[in-house]
């Protein structure tokens, strides 16, 4: 459900908005002025403000500017009783999604609302599609580190393969690192100047799913207020990841099949075909064998996406991937977060390839980021590990480490916040909506928070 920020300094206005947008079901957070407004952006995520140009303190158009400023990437709708054109027109100039006079028309105000939802919608999918563009074209991959005999053929395999057509089914547990030999694959094809589109097909309700993939036309069902590309379609000339696939569902997988063998999509709600032309690599974190056997997973489909296999295998059956792992990143993590470079200790690396990492080289990312900005010094020693790592590779850092750690209260919030979402989100392998189910607060909210922190799955 969308939350909507109301901004306005008369009660009754903001008593009328909040009526109207609760009935049609959408979360109303309320702000009597623009200092008000701007502190709740500062701690909150909200999809819509609805924002008065005329108010005391700091009127609509200073908060709007503001807004710009400080880089929230929130749609803005301004509303005022006094507009005129040169006001509408200077509101749109520093980036308002619309404006509208008070009182406003009921059926204008919702229409308004809900491009305004979609088009932030579509901005940041469209600022992670441009983010995956980037990544590849740049040639800022992560590479994939290990010594051991199991990555080497797996780098073998990737440089066989890639240049192929052929379509790719990566299996392993989760934070193993399926995501990134996917893009590897990608990478290293002749479709590396084309889109990589990722789908994470765990995160997806059934309900969703075709349009998801295939798009819909305007007005193909409620809700439907504009057409939508589909991830097929944003994928042609390129390819598709359909990440943790085994959870696909059975209706979903069966259309997923049709296209890979008729190469051709239609929207929902459209009258004709679309040729794609896309390559498709497939990730699942399941024995895809035993659900073909339990009936949650077709057999021909399997066959269709599983040309070549590849197995990623388990940090723990690995260790001595661990100390080249480790230094690569704490070398990443503190050019990304200006922190200051930190050495292990040969003991340290021993202490690490101890635990048994049941979150892969995910886990291990956590736990070295976590190292480098609770410990001080220039070395991580083994008694650091002792200390910040619990038995088992799963601990926590201790409270009073993080409390020390900081002497500003907006950094040691947003540091915590970070960290609790990582966390989270592991636990729940990158599912956004079940995480967001599970911490409490809207899916649109926990996006902005992974914008914010600059997170992505694989962190």
């Amino acid at each position: 459900m969308p939350t909507i920020l109301v901004v306005d300094d008369e009660a009754s206005i903001r008593r009328t908005l909040r009526e109207i947008l609760e009935y049609e079901d959408f979360g109303v957070e309320e702000a009597v002025d623009g200092e008000e407004a701007l502190v709740a952006l500062r701690e909150n995520a909200y999809d819509l403000v609805i924002l008065d140009v005329k108010m005391p303190k700091m009127d609509g158009m200073e908060v709007l500017e503001t807004i710009a400023d400080e880089g929230y990437e929130v749609p803005v709708l301004m509303i005022s009783g006094h507009g005129t054109i040169e006001t509408a027109v200077e509101s749109t100039k520093l980036g308002a999604f619309d404006f509208i006079e008070k009182p406003p028309d009921l059926n204008r105000l919702l229409v308004t609302v809900r491009n305004a939802l979609d088009h932030g919608e579509l901005e940041v999918e469209n600022r992670r599609m441009r983010q995956t563009i980037t990544e590849q074209n740049t040639g800022d991959l992560p590479p994939i580190i290990g010594e051991s005999d199991e990555i080497q053929a797996i780098k073998d395999t990737i440089e066989r393969v890639a240049p192929t057509e052929a379509r790719v089914l990566v299996s392993g547990e989760n934070g193993t690192g399926k995501e990134l030999v996917a893009k590897w694959l990608h990478h290293k094809s002749g479709r590396a100047d084309e889109p990589m589109v990722e789908v994470n097909c765990a995160a997806i309700p059934s309900e969703l799913i075709e349009s998801e993939l295939f798009g819909h036309e305007k007005g193909a069902f409620t809700g439907a207020t504009e057409q939508r590309i589909g991830k097929f379609e944003q994928a042609h000339e390129g390819t598709l990841f359909l990440d943790e696939i085994g959870d696909m569902s059975l209706s979903a997988q069966a259309k997923v099949l049709r296209v890979l063998e008729e190469h051709e999509i239609e929207r929902v709600g459209g009258e004709h075909t679309i040729s794609v032309d896309v390559r498709v690599v497939a990730a699942t974190n399941k024995d895809l064998m035993e659900e073909i056997e339990e009936g949650r997973f077709r057999e021909d489909l399997y066959h269709r996406i599983g040309v070549i296999l590849i197995d990623v295998p388990p940090l723990r059956d690995r260790r001595e991937d661990i100390p080249p792992l480790t230094r690569h990143i704490a070398e990443r993590v503190a050019q990304r977060d200006g922190l200051p470079p930190k050495d292990f200790a040969e003991e340290a690396i021993q202490r690490l390839q101890r635990y048994d990492w049941r979150g892969n080289v995910r886990e291990l990312h956590n736990v070295i980021e976590r190292l480098l900005i609770l410990v001080e010094g220039d070395v991580i020693e083994g008694d650091d590990i002792d200390q910040f790592v619990q038995p088992g590779g799963n601990g926590d850092g201790p409270t009073q480490e993080l409390i020390e750690a900081y002497n500003d209260f907006s950094d040691a919030r947003d540091q915590f916040e970070k960290h609790f979402i990582q966390h989270k989100l592991h636990e729940h392998d990158w599912n956004v909506s079940q995480t967001a189910e599970t911490i409490g607060i809207q899916r649109s909210h926990l996006y902005n928070k992974l914008n914010k922190f600059g997170l992505e799955r694989g962190d």
